[in-house]
């Protein structure tokens, strides 16, 4: 395809690795964001092989295992000291693969940075609010301010589950979490290479997992995170900081460590998650990427993964394709069969570890732990956890 204008909505990390992949390909790529300077949201996530992969494509693989934490592990309990009910580890699929627990400002810093170096083209203060399909199938993106820009070939939308540009669809989802990025504590009791989690039944859940390193400081730190019902969230405010810090040190006493860093509400970020899936991600010069095209709970921990490849997807449609049509269709079937199944897989699991049910977890606790221990169990886990269910690396010509 020849050279091509496109407009991406959105500076996050699935947005910038986008246009980086779009750019080099030689395309005139401009960011449009809304927030006056453009920074991340949120505390830590996890990048797995499929993430990382991606990154290495962009020659910031490299950077982020540096900067990142190596979990090998993901392990859970029912309360403090009671029985693992969740024991996943990257060495049962027998590679040299495991997950990189990254501070969310760190993972955006490489990617920022590397646009910015590559003279990407990223306008601040434009809040999108729609756009408009021109002559030819271009389209020009529409401002709160009543202004426009464009037209352009394509516009790429990253703009997230709640995005103006993406027809409405799914549902929110009853639970949310508290999350906070802090400093990781040696000697505290937690470990340094797992992504740690305490159950009472679904109702209440919390973790920990080093992240490495934020872009300003070189202390560790650690994304700690509250399962909370997001019609709770008013009363937890009301309630105040000491009430909510006596019930997570009730689950998970050597949380203390943690707790004494948090001394204001505000430290706290709360997300509330959506369940939805647009069945056509697409349309004349159009696409919807990321949580803008699927959205689920964080419990496999995929979520800027499949946005990462998404990106890359996009920028393979691009290069095997005569026309933005044709690069769109071929960037939605690369994509969109192992985007059902983690769907559907998130879909199942999300009522096992955030739900007000009680036969759930107990399945959970007394009948999933002891199967898992038993082959091939441990390799398909790991797998599914990794995001190579599917094979998308394959598909992907990434692996």
């Amino acid at each position: 395809m020849r050279p091509i204008d496109i407009a991406v909505a959105g500076c996050g990390p699935c947005g910038l690795a986008a246009a980086l992949l779009l750019a080099r390909d030689g395309h005139h790529v401009t960011i449009f964001e809304r927030f006056d300077v453009a920074q991340p949201v949120g505390s830590g996530l996890m990048l797995q092989p499929t993430g990382l992969a991606v990154l290495d494509r962009l020659g910031l693989g490299a950077a982020a295992r540096a900067s990142g934490a190596v979990i090998e592990r993901l392990v859970g309990r029912a309360g403090a000291d009671g029985p693992v009910v969740l024991d996943v580890r990257y060495a049962a699929m027998r590679r040299a693969v495991t997950g990189i627990g990254i501070h969310r400002a760190r993972l955006f810093d490489l990617l920022y940075r590397a646009a910015r170096n590559d003279g990407i083209v990223i306008e601040t203060g434009r809040h999108v609010v729609g756009t408009t399909l021109a002559a030819g199938g271009r389209r020009r993106v529409d401002f709160a301010d009543g202004f426009s820009a464009g037209p352009f070939d394509l516009v790429v939308d990253t703009l997230g589950a709640r995005s103006v540009l993406a027809p409405p669809t799914g549902r929110e989802l009853a639970y949310g979490a508290l999350w906070a990025s802090l400093d990781w504590v040696d000697g505290a009791g937690f470990d340094g290479a797992a992504l740690e989690q305490r159950y009472r039944a679904a109702r209440q859940m919390t973790g920990v997992m080093p992240i490495g390193t934020a872009p300003d400081s070189a202390a560790p730190q650690a994304a700690f995170f509250w399962s909370l019902r997001a019609d709770l969230f008013d009363r937890w405010q009301r309630e105040g900081l000491a009430a909510w810090a006596a019930d997570v040190r009730a689950l998970w006493p050597i949380c203390d460590a943690l707790l004494d860093q948090i001394v204001d509400p505000g430290q706290l970020t709360f997300a509330r998650y959506m369940h939805r899936t647009l069945s056509n991600p697409a349309a004349p010069g159009l696409i919807h990427l990321g949580d803008a095209w699927h959205s689920t709970s964080p419990q496999l921990g995929q979520g800027a993964n499949m946005a990462l490849l998404d990106a890359w997807a996009l920028a393979q449609g691009v290069r095997s394709s005569g026309s933005v049509g044709e690069a769109l269709a071929w960037t939605v079937h690369l994509r969109q069969s192992h985007i059902r199944l983690y769907q559907q897989l998130s879909y199942w699991l999300t009522p096992v570890y955030q739900s007000d049910g009680d036969l759930l977890p107990m399945l959970r606790d007394r009948l999933v732990a002891p199967v898992s221990k038993i082959a091939p169990m441990p390799f398909l886990l790991a797998h599914l956890v990794s995001g190579l269910v599917g094979a998308p690396l394959g598909r992907l010509e990434l692996g």
